[in-house]
Parts: C-alpha cells; structure tokens; sequence
C-alpha cells in the first residue's frame, strides 16, 4: 500500500487510490472503523487496533459468521454468552466498546489478486444495523455516507436475523465445497449433497427456533436461492485452493457451538465440521 497504493478492479475498470497506510497507532482514532478482515483472524489482531477507537468511534462489523457482538443483550439462554469458536480469548470483547457497535451483512464476491490489488467479482448490496433494532443517527449517517460514494448500503432493524440468514446458507455451501472441490452449481445438481445441505440447515433452524430468530423461508426454498445465483465458487473454496486457513470455526464452528449450548442434536453439522477441520492448513 505504501509503494504502490491500493488497485481495486471492477468490471473491466481499474480504480488506484494511496490511502495512508501504517500502524493502527500511526493511524490514530477514527470516526469509523470497519472490521473486514477473515473472522478467524480478529481475535488475535483485536489488541492492535487499540489505537483507533477514540471516546466516540463507531466499529462495524463486516466479518462472516457469528459475529462477537450476537448474544449482547440478546435475551434467552444465550444471553451475554461468548462463543469459544469466534472469540476465544474475549479480545474482540475487551477492545471493542459496547454500545459502539453496528452489525453489517455483506452481500459480495471480492478476491486479492495479489498485495494491494483487489478483484470486486460483484458487489450486490451491504446491510447495516443497530444490534438491538434501533434507527439511530449514527447508522443513518454511515448509510449516507456509503451511499454517497456508490455502495448500495441500506439499514436494517433486524440485523440479527440477516446475519443468521446470510450464515443460514453459508454453513453448509463453504465447508461442503472446499470438501467436494466444487462450484454451488455442480454440487447442487448432486440429490445427495442436497439433501445434506437440507440437513444442515435444518439442524440450524432448530437452534433459531430456541433463539427466537424465525426464518422466513425453508430450507428448500433458501437452497433454489443459491441455485439461481449460478455456479459460484465459495470463499472458502478460495481460501484452500490459495493454501489459506479456512473461516471454518467462525462459521459452521460457531453453529455447532451453539447447537451444543442449546441441546440441539446436530450430527448433520458436526460431521462435516470434522471432515473439514482436516482440510485447513
């Protein structure tokens, strides 16, 4: 970033910027800190960001999976409960301030061709929300903001459910296509890999029927979704083929985790959970 700036592609278009690049403590406090980076990685690099939550800073959470922030306040059996899977050591806990918090769902497709230089594959639209449902001036403000500059941000009162949406479908597609090798399509097509997704994702909305976080679509119904999408390879699938660690615990981890925590048999997600953990380096 700091020789040759930032490269971000994007239908056929280059876009070169040369943000400040440096240290969390060059950098200092921020209006707004956007955590983007591959859940497995934050807990150990939480601690450094230190330096750029200020009395007022904002933090957003942009990760996959079960973020650290989802039982706070939540209500239920779970409620204040951190997950071994996801933060393990409580760091996220202790740097990021309650309070100061926004959820945020991504819905895109973006890969690293090489340092600093990023392939947006497509980009549909970004999520954001208060954790307890508000529309507070403060997520008004980073919509504008985001929308100002071209993101199709939009808020949501229920940020909860669309983060347990979003995971829904990935729990099963991330780890069953490192596993198979294959795109969303091809694996799809396969009666037998459907239904195991179907058994998956069953196991999870037993779990969101304990939480209160009712779907609004079946298992089958969210599969013809992902089949309309085409035939896509997951970022997990990526992230193997690029000799990277997997967002294995952050995900399909985080689920079993829970199912456990709320007595829910869940021998569907489990066994592809130990199929997988073998894969990642």
């Amino acid at each position: 970033l700091r020789a040759q700036g930032l490269s971000v592609e994007r239908a056929g278009a280059t876009r070169r910027s040369h943000p400040r690049a440096g240290s969390a403590a060059e950098l200092g406090p921020h209006d707004y800190v956007f955590l983007t980076v591959k859940a497995q990685n934050l807990s150990d690099l939480a601690p450094s960001l230190s330096p750029l939550i200020g009395p007022s800073t904002t933090v957003i959470s942009g990760t996959n999976g079960i973020p650290w922030w989802f039982f706070h306040d939540f209500g239920g059996s779970l409620a204040n409960h951190s997950l071994n899977s996801v933060d393990p050591n409580q760091a996220q806990e202790r740097t990021f301030p309650r309070g100061r918090i926004l959820g945020s769902v991504v819905h895109a497709s973006a890969r690293v061709c090489s340092p600093a230089h990023v392939q947006v594959v497509a980009a549909d639209r970004l999520i954001l929300g208060e954790p307890g449902g508000e529309i507070t001036n403060r997520v008004r403000d980073v919509v504008a903001g985001l929308r100002s500059g071209g993101i199709n941000a939009e808020i949501s009162e229920r940020i909860r459910h669309e983060v347990w949406s979003k995971l829904w479908g990935n729990m099963n597609m991330n780890p069953l296509s490192a596993l198979t090798r294959c795109g969303t399509a091809k694996m799809l097509s396969c009666a037998d890999v459907r239904d195991l997704c179907i058994r998956m994702m069953e196991e999870m909305q037993l779990c969101a029927k304990r939480l209160d976080l009712h779907m609004s679509m079946t298992p089958a119904e969210r599969i013809a979704v992902t089949q309309r999408l085409g035939d896509f390879r997951t970022s997990m699938l990526a992230d193997l083929e690029a000799g990277l660690p997997l967002e294995l615990a952050p995900q399909l981890g985080a689920v079993a985790e829970i199912a456990g925590r709320l007595d829910v048999p869940a021998p569907f997600m489990r066994s592809i959970l130990g199929l997988a953990r073998l894969l990642s380096p």
